[in-house]
């Protein structure tokens, strides 16, 4: 199907597609409803014995030459119902068939502002063995620009519509469950073939072709006009599924050069760039339409094989073959296939009047997109080529840099720039507000509501989200546009902005903003943490513009990420990971409890009391950290030297513990329940069985092994492949006292360093 997006591209090329001489379409049968005089409504698919009916209404079909209208059965075999037998309607077949004549419109290459009508002609009935020779349909009427077959979904075999033209040649089979629509000029040659089982069934209608406008109106500009309209008035088509989407919010026009941020202007446009970029234009201007321009990076992954390689080879791997991925080299010896995905993302553009520029980050999709240069015919900045991999491979990913002209209708600018997540939009809502017009601000400020979330905004951008939201008072939407920032973007300079959106929507509201921004960063990941130590002074801040419920939102925050690694670290994870996790909660632990208030802080304190000992490896070495870079005073104030008080009891008691006895092989371990894991902790809890012998089948020996390595339990494991099942044996090792008088030691030393810490 010829789309606007085509048509433009077309146009902007330099001449309007020449079009086909013939094109198909299907449609649902659901958008028609037929009826026949003397057999009724006409039930589709078709079956047989409805067929005959219609039979039974028919006659023998004629056909004209020259001026004669003749019957011959050895040129035209076939019945014809005359068009006053015939109702057509349905709830959607107006629609239907609307669409339909726009669709041949384009794709038979008429000029755009050209209207076509269908006028009823006939229904024809093919049986078995019937035929129309080739001939040529006489035009009925001066406005006749060619034909429109309609056939009805049946089960039959051959009958084929085949047209030709100026030495081409396209066949056409009838869908046996949706309308096949085929459209032809008048002047072609075409021939149904015959019938070789069941019936075929079609419409027949004269095209005719009136003009929409004058001819003044019908030039270039005014097809892209018109075009445009198409575009942003036809429901989406992505190019992978089916289902219509709401109509596109912009059209992105890929010129052909590269530019950087400076040189990118409507005057400095290059060759074929400046000509089409005028006109696109124009042409939006005349749409009521915005137009800015763009720098766009694209990415393409095309199915494709060296030039010297056989593409059906898939059996002819080697090892060698892995040094030719990566760089592509030269992007030539490459054969291109099919275009499998491709990517293609905005990052700046200009102002509508030409002026200025902003960074971006938007993602267009495919049905937005369209250029008179394929990128194929381009030369990429970049390339690499994945070789065969058994499931993957024999891609070639391309990568090149384009302008744009990106276009949208007036009506939907603010939303159209707002989804690039821009400074603009917050912006206009905020001038919008100063001049106190609040009505369009909540209007502007809710279009953006579709996409907001995901655009992810820039965090320099949530100090003035937060003037805009204060200066709105819309609570809903004041939460929308602010709930998409997270908490590392949180800085002490908005302490006043957020004093005053709490102090404008109340404590509940702010709650749910501040749960939002923390959803994302639930277990504080590594590169987050950073952002806490900012959070004291954030705080401090905040409790200076009397609002320490916000503060105290903030810090429960922080404290439930940190609660929550503390949770899973402390419970779970090889020891090697499980200490290097939880010493990455060190510094943020540290930062709450220095911002909380003295409620919050004791609940903290008591969480970390209630914890496993496992929950010293954070805790001391945040006490190591906080004894070099605090005083005594703020030591005190951030509850650390209760911490410590209580890591020192704990490194008592496991200093306490009296050595394990040297016949003592018991190994306290929990399983996941299961029969296996009943019998693994049986052995382990044996004082004196250091060796277990077991018969166990494949999946449970792997899920024997599984749980030893997962708990680092000091014991082999090892299989005898002998007999069946093969046997399991498992073996408790030396490493079960040699752990222990580690972590007594480690115990010693510690305790040993927080005395000297409360001497000194």
């Amino acid at each position: 199907m010829v789309t606007p997006r085509d048509r433009l591209a077309g146009l902007l090329g330099g001449a309007k597609a020449a079009g086909a001489f013939s094109a198909r379409l299907e449609a649902p049968v659901a958008g028609l409803g037929l009826e026949v005089v003397g057999v009724g409504p006409v039930r589709l698919p078709l079956r047989a014995p409805q067929v005959k009916r219609l039979i039974s209404a028919a006659r023998p079909a004629l056909f004209g030459r020259g001026e004669q209208t003749l019957s011959d059965t050895s040129v035209r075999d076939t019945w014809q119902i005359l068009p006053d037998q015939l109702s057509l309607a349905g709830p959607s077949w107006s629609s239907l068939l609307s669409g339909a004549l726009e669709h041949f419109r384009d794709a038979l290459g008429l000029p755009s502002a050209t209207r076509l009508r269908a006028e009823p002609h006939a229904m024809l009935v093919y049986g078995k063995g019937q035929f129309f020779l080739p001939h040529q349909d006489s035009e009925k009427d001066d406005a006749m620009v060619g034909t429109l077959v309609l056939s009805l979904p049946s089960a039959h075999t051959g009958g084929e519509l085949v047209v030709e033209h100026a030495g081409q040649e396209c066949a056409y089979r009838a869908s046996k469950t949706d309308l096949t629509l085929v459209a032809f000029y008048a002047d072609c040659r075409h021939q149904v073939t015959p019938v070789r089982t069941g019936y075929r069934v079609t419409l027949t209608f004269n095209l005719l072709a009136e003009p929409g406008t004058s001819a003044e109106a019908s030039g270039p500009l005014a097809e892209l006009a018109h075009s445009l309209g198409r575009h942003f008035g036809s429901p989406a088509k992505p190019r992978y599924g089916t289902r219509e989407l709401d109509p596109p919010t912009r059209l992105v026009y890929l010129l052909d050069h590269e530019y950087t941020q400076r040189g990118l202007s409507w005057e400095r446009l290059k060759g074929a760039d400046a000509g089409r970029a005028a006109l696109l234009r124009a042409a939006a201007g005349q749409a009521g339409c915005e137009s800015v321009l763009a720098l766009a990076e694209v990415k393409e992954t095309w199915d494709a094989y060296p030039e010297r390689d056989d593409p059906w080879d898939d059996y002819g791997y080697d090892e060698d073959d892995e040094e030719e991925s990566g760089d592509a080299g030269e992007d030539g010896d490459y054969v291109l296939q099919e275009l499998v995905d491709d990517e293609i993302t905005l990052g700046w553009w200009t102002g509508p009047d030409g002026t200025g520029g902003e960074p971006i980050s938007l993602r267009v999709h495919d049905y937005e997109v369209c250029a008179s240069t394929a990128n194929a015919d381009l030369t990429p900045y970049d390339s690499q080529y994945e070789g065969y991999m058994g499931n993957y491979g024999n891609t070639l990913d391309r990568w090149y840099r384009r302008a744009a002209v990106v276009v949208w209708p007036r009506e939907r600018a603010f939303a159209a720039r707002g989804e690039a997540g821009s400074r603009w939009a917050l912006e206009e809502l905020r001038a919008s507000i100063a001049r106190g017009d609040l009505d369009q601000a909540r209007d502007q400020a809710q279009s953006l509501a579709p996409f907001w979330k995901s655009t992810r905004p820039q965090p320099e951008l949530l100090d003035c989200a937060l003037r805009v939201t204060a200066g709105l008072d819309a609570a809903e939407t004041a939460a929308m546009l602010l709930e998409p920032f997270q908490a590392g973007a949180l800085d002490p300079e908005h302490a006043d902005g957020l004093a005053a959106v709490a102090d404008r929507y109340g404590t509940g509201w702010m709650r749910s903003v501040v749960d939002a921004w923390f959803a994302s960063e639930h277990r504080l990941p590594s590169q987050q943490y950073e952002w806490t130590e900012r959070l004291p002074e954030l705080c401090t801040a905040l409790r200076a513009h009397r609002a320490s419920a916000v503060a105290r939102l903030l810090s429960v925050g922080v404290w439930a990420a940190v609660d929550s690694g503390l949770r899973l670290w402390t419970t779970t994870g090889p020891a090697e990971i499980r200490r290097a996790r939880l010493q990455q909660l060190t510094l943020p632990l540290r930062h709450v409890l220095v911002a909380a208030d003295e409620d919050l802080r004791d609940g903290i304190l008591a969480v970390l009391r209630e914890r496993g000992d496992t929950v010293l490896e954070c805790l001391m070495p945040l006490l190591r950290h906080a004894a070099e870079a605090s005083t005594s005073a703020e030591w005190g104030a951030a509850g650390l030297d209760v911490i410590a008080r209580d890591s020192a009891d704990r490194l008592r008691s496991v200093c306490a513990r009296p050595p394990r006895a040297a016949d003592d092989w018991a190994v306290a371990w929990a399983g996941c329940g299961c029969e296996l894991c009943g019998v693994l902790g049986a052995f382990l809890g044996s004082r004196s069985r250091r060796v277990l012998e077991w018969p166990l089948a494949k999946e449970g020996r792997r899920h024997v092994h599984t749980r030893i390595d997962s708990a680092e339990l000091p014991v082999r494991h090892q299989t005898r492949r002998q007999g069946r099942p093969y046997t399991l044996v498992l073996t408790k090792t030396q490493e079960l006292f040699t752990r222990e008088q580690t972590v007594r030691r480690q115990a010693a030393a510690d305790l040993a360093w927080l005395m000297s810490l409360r001497n000194g």
